[in-house]
């Protein structure tokens, strides 16, 4: 079994991504997903090896990638911010792209809004935002064999 933390649109929140870093030491990888991969940046200097970086739209200066697939456990992964795939309004090109890239998992933020949930047989997760201006969350996948779940955390009701 395999554990991934799943972080976005963090903006700056350096000190809250700080109060994660024990769940984020425990866990098998973390991924960020973008706004800012500069926040990505910090956590990767905290745990090189299993830090994964996405470029938002607010994302200048690009410390990850624009999109990236990773498998894990034989389940694999497509990990976007999703403004490309209009998340903001449809699920339908996310899923597309994650379908195409044979993933059954499709990971994004830019909505600041949390959600898990299926489409087409996808399993799409956003894990909501880090930011110091909305409620903090973040999720926790779990992988075992070939199946994910997925949990959003309240970091606000964590105290972190």
């Amino acid at each position: 079994m395999k554990s991934v933390v799943i972080v976005s649109d963090t903006h700056g929140n350096r000190r809250a991504l700080e109060g994660l870093f024990p769940v984020m030491e425990e866990s098998d990888y973390i991924i960020h997903l973008g706004d800012t991969s500069q926040d990505g940046s910090f956590i990767k200097a905290r745990f090189p090896q299993k830090t994964y970086l996405v470029n938002g739209n607010c994302d200048l200066m690009k410390a990850g990638e624009d999109e990236l697939t990773l498998e894990i456990e034989g389940v694999k992964i497509f990990a976007c911010h999703g403004h490309m795939y209009s998340v903001k309004y449809t699920d339908r090109k996310l899923v597309a792209r994650a379908k195409e890239l044979g993933c059954a998992v499709a990971l994004y933020g830019h909505t600041h809004s949390a959600f898990e949930g299926e489409s087409d047989g996808v399993l799409l997760v956003n894990p909501g935002t880090f930011s110091r201006y909305s409620r903090k969350s973040y999720c926790y996948l779990l992988i075992n064999g070939e199946k994910a779940v997925a949990k959003i955390v309240d970091a606000d009701e964590r105290n972190i």
